[in-house]
């Protein structure tokens, strides 16, 4: 009597499961600067469907959907996306080159900071 119901909850697990993957996917690609330029520069921003689909996907800001993040930075991104003076500054190349300049120092600094051993304290 309830395999259908079984079959039917599993194939939407597998749907759900498999629209979270690509949805997760998608938003880590949002980390990169010259993706972000590769958008601006076909229009993307201009489509209203594809504003709205930014804006659904904040989810992932939420604690149980952010643990799957590899790329912290797609957050701040999809947020700054939600901004159209971002969105619109995002076609010239030069300030994603600056974005991903900052990116690079955050990345070499923040990961020394956390790698390098604290300085010994002095002996009195």
């Amino acid at each position: 009597g309830r395999s259908w119901w079984i079959s039917v909850t599993c194939a939407h697990a597998a749907d759900d499961a498999t629209r979270l993957s690509v949805e997760l996917e998608f938003v880590q690609c949002l980390a990169n600067p010259n993706y972000l330029n590769f958008l601006a520069q076909r229009n993307f921003f201009e489509d209203e469907a594809f504003l709205n689909y930014l804006s659904y996907l904040q989810y992932f800001r939420q604690p149980e959907y952010a643990k799957f993040i590899r790329y912290p930075h797609c957050l701040h991104f999809l947020e700054l996306l939600q901004d159209p003076i971002f969105r619109s500054k995002l076609a010239d190349k030069s300030f994603c080159s600056m974005i991903e300049n900052q990116q690079l120092l955050h990345w070499l600094f923040y990961t020394r900071a956390r790698t390098s051993e604290p300085a010994a304290a002095p002996h009195k």
